[in-house]
């Protein structure tokens, strides 16, 4: 099971979307992704690059309603500055030098949220779709867009986050649940637990009394550590010293009791084990990950990738919808706390090379080199000569 145990960073995506840095498109495959953007007006690369037309002097940017140019008369630039220079004017239909409706959308949605954050009542739908001038249906869409969830699904996630830092210093579990907002004490316990990841009393008091199982095994990148909660397994850690492992587990849960694994967890960590070697085989454990909004989209689109199969930084971007926010991605990739289970290895450079590996490049570049011959078709037997 993965949960969202924290809401979006908005601000963060937000700034990704309005000051990340463009990219410059100049090799052929770029130009090819671009025109193909062109082609079907497709909104996510607004501000990654811009189009100009020669039979009519302007330049426009990807999503422009504008009749499409024929391919011979268009060339791309990296930024409206460029466009200009080279005696380009903007369109007067997408104002390409000015916000992007995707930028207005997003700001919207940032103000909206900081609303949520600032109300001591959970507001209405209405109300916050009225504050960002839109209607109620496409505000909620405008607002999943950006966000990768609902208004309500926020607000939820925002308060659920009030009561886990109200926990640590109210006097009691009652008081810190209704100062987050719940009116009701019955209304937060409905899903206490797959919030915290424990009891309310239990994060209370550091998670002193959550117990988790692990061990550690070895297998063909060396020592790897298994740990799992009730919920499902949290933590898969790859390395060279066993010990060190261990420090990482109690750095990353401080207070959980931690207990040696059972004959029930060695048959999981022999499964856990099985996927190194075969590190495209079904993997259906659950998985109890704790990350914000944003680092699930990109962990699922992780999950999503086929094995065999490498992608970079900026497919995943688009994946969830966020082309600009490359840094931002990479990121929510680098703190994946589970290995292989979740392939953040099948992830390199867009010139192709490999990028840093929290578990080691060499251990990415193999098991990228297992999962090719894995995924390879079986050669045919030579025909022999003359029949025989």
């Amino acid at each position: 099971m993965v949960r969202i145990a924290t809401i979006p960073n908005v601000v963060s995506m937000v700034q990704a979307i309005q000051k990340t840095k463009k990219p410059v498109l100049a090799r052929e495959s770029d130009d090819e992704r671009s025109w193909r953007a062109v082609r079907t007006r497709d909104r996510r690369y607004d501000g990654a690059f811009y189009y100009a037309v020669a039979s009519t002097g302007v330049f426009c940017r990807p999503s422009c309603p504008s009749r499409r140019p024929k391919r011979e008369n268009v060339a791309f630039y990296a930024s409206c500055r460029d466009a200009e220079k080279a005696g380009f004017r903007p369109c007067k239909r997408c104002k390409p030098t000015e916000p992007s409706l995707h930028e207005a959308y997003a700001a919207k949605v940032a103000a909206a949220c900081r609303l949520i954050e600032e109300a001591e009542e959970t507001p209405r739908l209405a109300d916050l779709a009225r504050s960002a001038n839109l209607s109620t249906f496409h505000f909620h869409r405008i607002f999943k867009s950006v966000t990768g969830v609902t208004p309500k699904a926020y607000t939820s996630a925002h308060r659920h986050k009030k009561v886990r830092a109200n926990l640590s210093r109210s006097d009691t579990v009652t008081a810190a649940i209704h100062d987050a907002g719940f009116n009701t004490n019955s209304r937060f316990y409905a899903d206490a637990s797959d919030v915290l990841g424990m009891t309310p009393s239990q994060f209370r008091s550091g998670g002193s009394n959550a117990e988790m199982r692990f061990a550690v095994a070895q297998c063909a990148l060396g020592s790897i550590l298994v740990a799992a909660s009730g919920k499902g397994i949290a933590a898969i850690l790859i390395g060279d010293d066993p010990e060190a492992l261990v420090h990482d587990l109690e750095d990353r849960f401080p207070k959980a009791t931690l207990i040696g694994g059972n004959k029930t967890f060695e048959d999981i960590v022999a499964k856990v084990v099985g996927l190194v070697e075969a590190p495209g085989a079904n993997f259906d454990l659950p998985l109890d990950v704790r990350g914000t909004a944003f680092q699930h989209r990109v962990w699922q689109a992780l999950r999503k990738i086929p094995a065999g199969t490498t992608v970079t930084y900026t497919d995943i971007a688009q994946r969830v919808g966020m082309p600009r926010a490359v840094r931002a991605v990479a990121s929510a990739i680098a703190a994946n706390p589970i290995a292989i289970a979740i392939p953040c290895h099948r992830v390199i450079r867009s010139d192709g090379s490999l990028s840093g590996y929290r578990w080691g490049v060499e251990r990415k570049q193999a098991l990228i080199a297992q999962e090719a011959r894995n995924s390879a078709p079986p050669r045919e037997p030579l025909r022999k000569r003359n029949g025989r």
